[in-house]
């Protein structure tokens, strides 16, 4: 082993420095997080993150009736590629919506910025709702169509990463995977929710009516969930280590210090390229799968398999419904053992029973059916129990915002091309299989991003202040970090020593050297 890798395995097992008033960590220095406003975080971020993927869902689940709504004159395969390429279409505007919030979150904060993109998510989800259709004003139906899911796009460039964040900032580090997962909680409820009510409407009101004016009341519910979501956003108060960071700046300010200059996203790419492409690695991974199963699936039984439009969305909610009760669970067990086992465990079993679970699902029998969509849904709680509270712990708080919205949104772009491309693939080729093989890829995107992992789980997210629930839990943080910087003094002092030694050796072969030449010394 050479002296620099020695140095880097040294380095690696060094906690990051913590910022604190007088150098030394001290009790006093440890967030104790009020759990009155931890509920309301929580409330706060799942509710908006619902919001968004009850769009997701009713748009999902009705992707066949708008395709004929507002494209009456394609073939039916055409007809819901159409639809499809629509929710596919808004993804390529979210980097842009990404980068904008995220430098007013770094900016102004987190709370302002999510209060701003509820808003926009509910109001544009509402006019989907008022497009007249195609038979009414012709072109212009879809293009307002497009228009509502580009308005989407650009405020969900801020949400998810908005809310992981202020979920993870609020968080106790020992319950941040368990926190943090009641964030894809919401977004599970969100879907179920606008799935349900899709399938409650057309069976009550018949295929007919659903398809003339039915279609539009889940999108008229965004303005409630809307406004409900609103009003929990603007009473949770800023996250403790963005006040610190205000707190911090504001001093530096006051004793007439020049602030950190702010990084540009020319500098976070250059600085922290290889946490951007882990960053990307594990939305790929996460989001593919999501959309593969929860977006694509109802229509990929419905029209290619030719299954039971009912039976078929009955199946995907009844998955989702046990989603739902694995994600906390996941979450829980991460705090334990880690989020890379997790992450890696998830890919390498996307990699090997992608084919058999499509094998399953494409057998034509109910149970296996249901078998084989179900044993996907725990590969991606796998991913989902674990990535809010992974991806904040990867970037300081400074351009925490910034940065992972920046990295999520331009892997989101793929991602959200999922279902569009599968469905063309499937149409062009008539293999049933190409799902599975797109997943088989991204399970290997998966085992390297998991590879390339940091481990986060019960450490400080970077440069803040550990935080713990209660008093007792704090102290035992002190204890624990105390030791780690013990033991990394330890390993500092064992390379130190070994680098002397190494050095004493050179410096006799250097004496070797001089002595076989005449004129040194």
């Amino acid at each position: 082993m050479t002296a620099t890798n020695e140095q880097n395995e040294a380095s690696s097992h060094v906690p990051p420095l913590i910022p604190t008033q007088n150098g030394t960590l001290e009790l006093h220095d440890i967030t104790i997080v009020d759990q009155t406003k931890l509920r309301k975080a929580i409330s706060a971020a799942a509710l908006g993150n619902a919001m968004e993927w009850f769009d997701f869902g009713v748009y999902g689940f009705v992707a066949y009736a708008l395709g004929q709504v507002f494209f009456p004159s394609a073939s039916p395969s055409v007809q819901m590629i159409a639809a499809l390429g629509t929710f596919s279409v808004p993804f390529l505007v979210r980097p842009l919506g990404g980068v904008f919030f995220g430098i007013l979150g770094d900016r102004f904060g987190r709370q302002k910025v999510l209060s701003t993109t509820i808003i926009i998510m509910a109001l544009s989800t509402f006019c989907i709702g008022l497009i007249p259709s195609y038979n009414s004003i012709g072109i212009w139906a879809p293009l307002l169509l497009l228009l509502c899911k580009l308005a989407q796009g650009f405020s969900v460039g801020g949400e998810y990463t908005g809310a992981a964040i202020f979920v993870a900032e609020y968080s106790p580090d020992r319950q941040r995977g368990f926190l943090g997962s009641f964030l894809d909680f919401g977004s599970i409820c969100g879907f179920v929710l606008g799935a349900g009510i899709v399938v409650l409407l057309e069976n009550i009101m018949g295929s007919a009516h659903f398809l003339s004016w039915g279609w539009r009341i889940p999108f008229f519910l965004a303005a409630p969930l809307g406004l409900l979501g609103l009003y929990l956003r603007h009473a949770a108060e800023e996250t403790p280590a963005f006040q610190k960071h205000l707190d911090m700046m504001e001093k530096e300010e006051q004793e007439e210090v020049s602030s950190r200059p702010r990084v540009s996203f020319m500098e976070i790419m250059r600085r922290f390229w290889r946490t951007l492409l882990v960053s990307v690695g594990l939305v790929l991974t996460t989001n593919i799968t999501y959309y593969m199963l929860l977006t694509y699936m109802p229509s990929y039984l419905s029209h290619n398999l030719h299954y039971g439009e009912d039976r078929g969305v009955l199946i995907i909610i009844a998955i989702m419904i046990g989603m739902m009760f694995m994600q906390p669970i996941i979450g829980f067990v991460s705090d334990k053992i880690g989020r890379k086992p997790f992450v890696i465990g998830g890919s390498v079993a996307l990699l090997v029973l992608a084919i058999p679970c499509f094998q399953l699902i494409t057998s034509g029998k109910v149970g296996l059916i249901f078998l084989g969509l179900f044993i996907l849904a725990l590969i991606l709680n796998c991913f989902t129990g674990v990535m809010a509270s992974t991806l904040p712990a990867l970037f300081p708080t400074r351009i925490r915002y910034s940065a992972l919205a920046s990295a999520f949104n331009i892997a989101i772009i793929v991602a959200g091309l999922t279902p569009t491309i599968a469905a063309a693939l499937v149409d062009a080729t008539d293999n049933l299989f190409i799902p599975a093989y797109y997943l088989m890829v991204v399970g290997g995107i998966g085992i390297v991003t998991g590879i390339y992992l940091k481990e986060t789980a019960n450490r400080p997210l970077r440069g803040v202040s550990p935080s713990a629930s209660n008093k007792k839990e704090a102290r035992e943080l002190l204890a624990e970090t105390y030791e780690h910087i013990e033991q990394s003094v330890d390993d500092i002092d064992a390379v130190i020593a070994n680098l002397q030694e190494q050095i004493q050796q050179l410096e006799k072969r250097k004496q070797q050297y001089v002595d076989l030449h005449p004129k040194m010394e």
